[in-house]
């Protein structure tokens, strides 16, 4: 290890911001005292209804510990769930002065009736305010919308925008149209109204998909890997669809979907810009203008090129205003911020990335 790279390591007492955090129910039923007598019959008669055929299990069955830190596991619940262990293993030790929550339970984004999608987007986000930021003032809030049915989405953005311990709007990465649709345009309309970005992050299920173009995949490498390709449709089709032409103070966060394809993605749409312009005649810029204005994107997991120097080239490229730090607690695969970059930075860099870039994106200041 280079003598730049150990004084990093060193100065690694910068407050951070971290921008991917999820808790978890400590028990099945813990949404049941936010949810409405009727829901709450429902959801204890039915259950959830997701955009798969196996519901009660993951889309691919990981190994051990459902994907999580096997050391996170509290003796009351499961990983993710318990308030003082995220104190004593990430928020303390990593100094983190805010952290946004994810909270990717089943239901709400993703389940299929309507009106009970509302009422369980309504519970997930009272119960991460109740159950986790009025007891951690650290501590940020998503607001989880029923993105397949943009009308109750806007209402339930309408009714959380105004407190400022919502930072964002959440939205799933596999949705059941490209995201850049007419239909989803409600949404963007809401959240360029509040303020407030739009965070796409993975989920365990999806718009009734496979999870990749050429059907499902074998191993949980190539399920973990499609995240990437996740992401990078869906900025093509934020693009390429004019969401950003409409609604030109939007803006949007790619979270645990990596970065360094997004030159490649970005070039190849430029390369055919000009061929093509007469079907997308609502495009006043290149395609890449409008990723580098209204696109973010989150370090983990980030990549790591045998040379270093690479990755340095391909953030140069995004800008360092770009990159914001998240360490997917308490996930098998988190990222300290003491060793996510292997490589020196400067100290500019380092504060822009690990915490300017989302004081000023999610206004916490």
């Amino acid at each position: 290890m280079n003598a730049p790279f150990r004084e990093q390591q060193a100065r690694q007492t910068l407050a951070v911001v971290d921008c991917d955090i999820h808790p978890a129910h400590r028990t099945p039923g813990e949404l049941l005292p936010y949810l409405e007598p009727r829901w709450r019959e429902h959801y204890q008669t039915y259950g959830v209804h997701v955009r798969q055929a196996l519901s009660s299990t993951l889309m691919y069955p990981r190994m051990m510990a459902a994907g999580m830190r096997s050391d996170a596991l509290p003796a009351n619940g499961p990983a993710g769930s318990d308030l003082e262990m995220l104190r004593k293993q990430h928020l303390d030790p990593v100094n983190v002065e805010f952290g946004l929550l994810m909270a990717l339970s089943k239901g709400g984004m993703e389940e299929r009736n309507p009106e009970f999608a509302a009422a369980m987007s309504r519970a997930t986000n009272d119960w991460q305010i109740d159950r986790w930021v009025r007891e951690e003032p650290r501590l940020r809030a998503g607001i989880v919308v029923p993105q397949e049915f943009p009308e109750a989405a806007v209402a339930e953005i309408e009714r959380c925008a105004a407190d400022r311990r919502y930072v964002q709007i959440m939205l799933s990465s596999r949705p059941s149209d490209p995201l850049g649709h007419p239909r989803y345009w409600p949404i963007y309309a809401a959240a360029e109204r509040a303020g407030l970005p739009i965070g796409l992050h993975p989920v365990g299920y999806n718009g009734g998909h496979p999870s990749t173009g050429s059907g499902w995949p074998t191993y949980y490498l190539q399920e973990h890997y499609v995240f990437v390709a996740c992401m990078e449709a869906l900025a093509a089709s934020f693009i390429l669809g004019g969401v950003f032409e409409r609604f030109p103070g939007l803006k949007v966060v790619l979270v645990e979907g990596g970065f360094a394809w997004a030159p490649a993605l970005a070039w190849r749409m430029d390369k055919h810009f000009d061929k093509f312009r007469k079907e997308v005649p609502h495009l006043k810029q290149l395609p890449s203008d409008y990723l580098r204005q209204h696109i973010w994107w989150t370090t983990q997991p980030i990549e790591e090129p045998e040379q270093a120097r690479h990755l340095v080239e391909i953030i140069d490229w995004i800008g360092w205003d770009r990159l914001l730090y998240s360490s997917d607690y308490p996930h098998w695969d988190y990222d300290n911020p003491s060793f996510s970059f292997k490589f020196p930075m400067t100290e500019a860099q380092r504060r822009k990335i690990f915490r300017d870039n989302a004081m000023a994106l999610y206004r916490l200041s």
